[in-house]
């Protein structure tokens, strides 16, 4: 199946299309379509049972699963869900769907550098539609979840459905931006600017606070274990928020925003309740010595963690974050 449609993102071909139109039929074509397109896009569980109710008894034999699934619960950084990749096994209509669900659960303006790393991380297996899903449970019934799995990507769309969990569970995304094995500066990189906002923090360090900060060993990544919570208010790795001052929280602070930028207001905004809920001050920032690209001090792997939170920045030997955030510390 040709993929060439995915190359660029929606927002940039929707433009393309209505400039196009808008040129050939006049200015009053344009200006309807234009209006048209201004319009609020489908939120991404709506469009979530728009695609449930589209599928055939073989394609749900293939996909849909219980809600209580194991599988709903599974995370990684390079895996499918199901066997099936959804280019070859969705009609064009359903990818389109798909698309649109994805687009959906992202920040408008940081959308187009997400396809950027979505097709770049998947090229070589024919784009985003290499991607597969699953859907959990049923559209309406107060419990279901959409799951989309990649190279680099593991994304929810659950409508509220897992309570206490912001992005309906633990996520993950990435990028290889510069091949595997990245340079110090991880130019290309669209999610490296997560990483500089974090080291500015660690500049503005006094040496007694860095010592505290700085770690030998990261986690190793080991899929569902990656993400899992400690419960624990104390005694966490790295500088708890109890030993900065007012203007390095506020830095922390702005860490956070950064992290929660390629996500859609929404979620952002429930990740954020879940972590204030638990605690600003129970946070603890550790930077780790470990996989340090070219010796130069500015720390590549780097985790913020609370009791119910964990958000892990592994750049090395490319960018892997994995994320959970949720109301308490359960099982993934």
């Amino acid at each position: 199946m040709n993929t060439s449609h995915f190359s660029t993102s929606p927002t940039s071909r929707r433009q393309f299309v209505l400039q196009g139109l808008a040129a050939a039929g006049g200015v009053c074509l344009g200006d309807r379509l234009l209006g048209a397109a201004a319009k609020p896009a489908p939120k991404s569980e709506t469009l979530v049972t728009t695609l449930y109710q589209s599928l055939t008894p073989e394609q749900r034999s293939k996909i849909c699963f219980a809600f209580d699934h194991d599988l709903r619960k599974k995370v990684n950084n390079n895996w499918h869900i199901t066997n099936q990749k959804i280019g070859a096994f969705l009609t064009a209509d359903q990818n389109a769907m798909v698309k649109d669900i994805f687009t959906g659960l992202h920040n408008p303006e940081y959308v187009d550098k997400v396809w950027e790393q979505i097709n770049h991380d998947n090229k070589s297996d024919g784009g985003f539609e290499s991607s597969s899903i699953a859907l959990f449970g049923e559209p309406g019934s107060g419990k279901f979840e959409f799951v989309l799995t990649s190279r680099h990507c593991t994304r929810r769309c659950d409508g509220d459905s897992v309570e206490g969990a912001a992005f309906g569970g633990p996520i993950f995304y990435g990028h290889a931006a510069a091949g595997f094995n990245e340079p110090a500066d991880h130019k290309g990189n669209v999610y490296w600017y997560q990483a500089q906002r974090a080291n500015h923090v660690f500049q503005m360090l006094d040496g007694k606070q860095r010592a505290m900060a700085l770690a030998d060993t990261a986690r190793e990544e080991e899929g569902n274990k990656t993400i899992a919570l400690t419960g624990k208010s104390k005694g966490l790795e790295g500088i708890p928020m109890t030993e900065l001052s007012r203007d390095q929280k506020d830095e922390v602070r702005k860490v956070l925003a950064d992290l929660l930028k390629p996500f859609r207001k929404e979620d952002s905004d429930e990740a954020m309740k879940l972590i204030e809920k638990n605690g600003f001050d129970n946070l603890s920032l550790v930077y780790y010595k470990q996989d340090d690209i070219g010796n130069d001090g500015v720390w590549d792997d780097w985790k913020l963690e609370g009791p119910s939170m964990v958000w892990y920045f592994r750049g090395a030997p490319h960018v892997h974050c994995w994320v959970h955030v949720r109301d308490h510390a359960e099982e993934a």
